[in-house]
């Protein structure tokens, strides 16, 4: 109903020019806060690149990690110390090498030491014996690079770590030298049975240092296990005087990350974004509904904004890819603001500012706009309301006039009065009076379709009947001949009669086992038109059909099934002599398939189509006639895909009937111009 939809419609402006407002508040918002980002992110990769001058780059994943920690773990070979290392063991960042998961590492540092932890989880600790040192026993060799430019740059320091038995105090040989015990290296080594784990704290190394080791049970190189020794890899320490200096500089909900190009995470900066609680009790009526709209509005605002990108992170490395167009990337459970630049080294660094800020912004500027919506809102559902009570009645209205129209026995009672109004229902009520006056005629043409069978079949009945009852009293053969001859007459008439009723129906079950096949339709036309001219010597045929051949994918039997039926009905309403045209045309997307008759017109009764079942205009001109033949050409014509139709013509002088059905062509068949 066109009102009712237009009442639904200004609803419903309200809330969606709401939304409008809020996506492009939440555009402009995003574009001002990366523009702010690009220049914040421009001065910090400044700063960054400052802190870093002389930091050798890592440039691939040869490197070992270090995390930071503000404790002082103990060195006892137990772990307990560790930071995180007593409840969530496996969720530790470890560190190892591919094809070697069985050993892993933990590094990380404080403001004066390094530490180093080892597990072997494989094997049980073999000591080492002074009286069989070729016995084979493990052992960590530990060699540490100082940076360029240090004096020492090209005298790496070697370590050579074994024991005799597990526990503390363990030596850390330099070079291998037995002499030789590096005291400022802690070690501790301990057997758990079925794996060994390794302690080891040393004076934190310069920036730019090169730390790595290897492990094994012999004295050469063969089977050893851990990190290259040549060049050991590069150690690479949070930079915890940048995150100081990137801290300072951050504003609320805004995190900073210093990347390796390897993606080695090299310094991370954040400013918390304080969320203020206050107990749902001390929120008034007004703070509460602002607290619902603003969650309601950020949900609206994160269904229609761009899908944010995944960042590939572990607890060392972030794995970029780029960022997207739009900036929003996806990490740790949080949609964030992105903006990356590069600087010395091939480094770059990643500016991100929380949504959730964004997002408060623009659902606090949009509270005081949809409060005073609710009232309009609520005013345009009562309009409504009312509207559609009015409406409710109307209908109800029609369906009493519905009701009273028609019987319980189906029986056309009074027509529907024509309606006053001109909108939806209105035109419903018409379609309905139109709908009863289709039923009154429809139930007179059944009345007269009882009456037409009852005729047809009393007369061949009362012949069989009367038929019957004089071959028992007759008493020479020649009489029971001629009784017997008209039974059997009257009874073909009778078959006929059954046929007819039949036809139509046998006809639609053929079609599920009928297959369609190529054939030339103008040839199919052509050899019918020639048989009824044989057939026929009474009525003058004349067939036009083009020169070209005609494809058609279908039924040829079927097609000449429903030609033989549109000339029957043109032969019983064609006087004798009379002519029957018949013609094929073609145009680019239709073939075009016309019987003409010469002969009466068609009666004009908008209540009876004669393509319909049982449908007859002969009024007594030929017996056994139900009409079916005209619904078999449509069910044929419809199989095709085709449609019919009729009309009175005048043709070539001559007034009469014509019969079109159109058939369209296939996808695969030929266009070709008439």
């Amino acid at each position: 109903m066109r009102q009712l939809f237009l009442a639904s419609v200004l609803m419903l402006l309200i809330p969606w020019a709401g939304l409008k407002f809020v996506l492009e508040l939440d555009n402009a918002l995003r574009a001002q806060a990366l523009q702010q980002l690009d220049e914040k992110g421009a001065r910090l990769a400044e700063l960054a690149g400052d802190f870093m001058l002389g930091v050798p780059v890592a440039a691939d994943g040869n490197a070992l990690y270090a995390d930071t920690t503000t404790q002082f773990p103990k060195v006892d070979g137990f772990t307990t110390t560790w930071p995180g290392f007593r409840d969530h063991e496996e969720q530790l960042p470890w560190q190892s090498r591919p094809g070697q998961d069985h050993l892993r590492w933990l590094v990380t540092s404080n403001n004066r030491s390094l530490y180093l932890l080892i597990q072997k989880r494989d094997q049980g600790l073999r000591p080492f014996n002074p009286n069989q040192p070729e016995q084979p026993h493990d052992r960590v060799e530990l060699v540490l690079t100082p940076p360029p430019g240090q004096l020492e740059a090209n005298q790496p320091k070697t370590w050579l770590i074994r024991t005799t038995a597990p526990g503390t105090n363990v030596p850390a040989l330099i070079d291998g030298d037995v002499a030789r015990t590096d005291r400022r290296l802690e070690v501790a080594w301990e057997d758990l049975g079925s794996r060994w784990q390794l302690e080891l704290r040393m004076p934190k190394p310069a920036p730019g240092s090169r730390l790595g080791f290897q492990t094994g049970q012999s004295s050469d190189s063969h089977g050893t296990e851990g990190t290259p020794l040549t060049p050991p890899p590069l150690l690479i320490q949070r930079n915890t005087a940048l995150e100081r200096a990137l801290a300072r500089q951050l504003s609320t909900g805004q995190q900073v990350t210093v990347i390796e190009p390897a993606g080695w995470i090299a310094a991370h900066s954040q400013a918390e974004n304080p969320m203020p609680s206050t107990d749902f009790d001390d929120l008034s009526t007004g703070q509460i509904l602002e607290q619902i709209t603003l969650n309601a509005l950020r949900s609206l605002v994160r269904l229609y904004q761009p899908k944010p990108k995944a960042l590939a992170t572990t607890h060392h490395q972030l794995h970029r890819g780029g960022l997207p167009d739009h900036h929003l990337v996806h990490q740790d459970g949080t949609v964030w603001l992105a903006s990356e630049h590069t600087f010395f080294g091939g480094r770059s660094l990643l500016l991100k500012q929380s949504m959730e800020q964004l997002l408060s912004v623009s659902g606090s500027a949009l509270g005081s706009v949809l409060a005073r919506s609710l009232l309009i809102i609520l005013a345009l559902t009562l309009a409504l309301l009312g509207y559609a009570s009015w409406l409710s009645w109307r209908i109800a209205r029609l369906q009493k006039l519905v009701s009273a129209s028609v019987d319980e026995d189906g029986r056309i009672l009074e027509s529907i009065p024509p309606a006053r109004a001109s909108d939806e229902l209105g035109q419903l009520q018409q379609q309905f009076g139109q709908m009863v006056s289709r039923l009154q005629s429809y139930n007179q043409y059944l009345e007269s379709f009882s009456r037409r069978l009852s005729h047809e079949l009393k007369t061949p009945v009362a012949v069989v009947r009367s038929s019957l009852e004089n071959l028992a009293h007759s008493h020479s053969e020649d009489e029971r001949q001629q009784y017997l001859e008209r039974a059997a007459s009257a009874a073909e008439r009778l078959r006929r009669i059954l046929n007819s009723m039949s036809e139509a129906a046998r006809l639609e079950q053929s079609f599920d086992q009928a297959d369609k096949e190529h054939f030339d339709l103008a040839e199919v036309v052509r050899q019918a038109c020639a048989a009824y001219q044989q057939l026929d010597p009474h009525h003058q045929y004349h067939c036009d059909e083009p020169d070209t051949a005609c494809p058609l994918l279908g039924s040829p039997e079927m097609l000449v099934q429903m030609l033989d039926k549109l000339v029957d009905n043109a032969r019983d309403f064609t006087p004798e002599g009379g002519a029957i045209e018949m013609r094929l045309e073609h145009d680019p997307e239709h073939y075009t398939i016309e019987v003409f008759n010469e002969g009466s017109n068609l009666p004009v009764n908008p209540g009876v189509d004669i393509f319909g079942a049982f449908v007859s205009q002969r009024e007594g001109k030929a017996e056994g006639h139900l009409g079916q033949g005209l619904l078999i050409v449509r069910l044929i014509a419809e199989f095709h895909s085709g449609r019919i139709d009729a009309q009175n013509q005048h043709l070539n002088g001559i007034d009469g009937v014509a019969f079109r059905v159109i058939i369209p062509k296939l996808p695969n068949e030929p266009r070709t111009a008439p």
